[in-house]
């Protein structure tokens, strides 16, 4: 997992509420666990106007040109600001790895879905939670002026506007620090190798006949 760094890009707004996961990605997709390729798949529904299919490719699909993620104003942005109760409904985590792949890497909203906001940090993406008053205004700072920009500063837990002024937010300490190590369960393990490698030869030393 890569290392979260303070970035500053355009914002993606779908003003939505009760974003479930089903929608961030179909559930046809569900079929692969390779955690990879899902990105042209995200919001699938929403995107195109076919039925997609899983592996297949979407590069020449046709596409509802209407739909926010599609709008050349929107084109490359990392942050997705959204209402409230983003990533409810199925526990999968094939929709953080769609929203991943897709390359958002910050999330803002009022409220999340729980297992969805934990699945999210564990992928490497930033959930920010702010209030129903913040996220209105920044709708109508977006909708407001074309290319519009925010800075996510996590170190210091600072959203920077192109005004310069500030928004402080609220991030449990530990994911923080995996977010900012570019530490996922894997890594966080490994971290503890040398230790799992003198149990396990204690552990044959002790009981031998379980290794014959």
């Amino acid at each position: 997992m890569d290392k979260f760094v303070t970035y500053t890009s355009v914002v993606i707004p779908m003003d939505r509420a009760n974003v479930d996961t089903d929608m961030i990605l179909p559930k046809q997709f569900l079929k692969s666990i390779k955690r990879t390729g899902f990105g042209p798949n995200l919001f699938d529904g929403l995107r195109y106007e076919d039925v997609g299919i899983p592996d297949a490719d979407s590069s020449h699909r046709p596409i509802r040109k209407d739909f926010v993620l599609n709008l050349p104003r929107y084109k490359n942005g990392k942050i997705l600001l959204v209402r409230e109760n983003f990533g409810s409904g199925s526990s999968r985590e094939h929709a953080p790895w769609a929203i991943k792949g897709f390359g958002i890497d910050t999330i803002i909203a009022p409220s999340f879905a729980d297992i969805f906001f934990n699945n999210s940090f564990k992928n490497g993406i930033l959930l920010i939670t702010l209030s129903d008053i913040d996220v209105d205004t920044i709708f109508k700072e977006i909708e407001a002026e074309v290319g519009y920009q925010l800075t996510i500063d996590l170190e210091n837990q600072k959203i920077i506007k192109n005004s310069g002024k500030t928004i402080t937010f609220k991030v449990d300490q530990f994911k923080k620090t995996c977010l900012l190590e570019g530490l996922d369960d894997i890594s966080l393990t490994l971290q503890h190798k040398q230790e799992i490698q003198d149990f396990e030869k204690t552990y044959k030393k002790k009981n031998p006949w379980l290794f014959k």
